[in-house]
């Protein structure tokens, strides 16, 4: 079951980070996003036994000469490793875009595995023209409006990702 993450949720959200990235350095990534209130969406995949996988969206801003376009960057998604490669990720990922979109972002970056995320729509081509402090084949984003990412801007990301 893909669930909003609440409180009572976060010792176990941090263990499942922590297990999946095999450090503490998502994690930590995580709860100061919290702290800061910069968790625009936050989900959990949720067995009624265990907490086994969990997303987290940031706000982003995409900033041009006259306007100022509001994004999602998706970072970080986890799943427990007993429970990888049974699509738990794939499902929090399309759960998480969706309630991005429906909160009015207009796309969402991910800098993140080339032969996983374009499954999900993401692609490198369209992240090409934002000014970001990634490039290359793993940075993607998935627009939600044609064209508002592949018109350019500058990305700004949230104050924890610290770039």
């Amino acid at each position: 079951m893909i669930r909003d993450a609440t409180a009572f949720d976060y010792a176990a959200i941090r263990q499942v980070v922590r297990h999946a990235f095999d450090q503490n350095d998502e994690a930590n990534l995580v709860e100061q996003l919290r702290t800061d209130g910069d968790a625009l969406v936050e989900l959990v995949a949720a067995s009624d036994i265990a907490i086994e996988g969990h997303i987290l969206y940031s706000p982003l801003a995409i900033v041009r000469e006259h306007e100022t376009l509001r994004a999602a960057a998706l970072a970080p998604v986890s799943v427990l490793p007993a429970f990888q490669k049974r699509g738990i990720g794939g499902e929090l990922i399309r759960a998480g875009n969706a309630r991005c979109r429906e909160l009015g972002c207009v796309g969402v970056v991910v800098l993140g595995h080339a032969a996983y995320y374009p499954r999900f729509g993401f692609s490198p081509q369209i992240a090409e023209s934002l000014q970001a402090p990634f490039s290359g084949p793993h940075f993607m984003a998935l627009e939600f409006e044609a064209g508002a990412l592949t018109a350019g801007g500058k990305v700004r990301y949230a104050k924890a990702f610290g770039v």
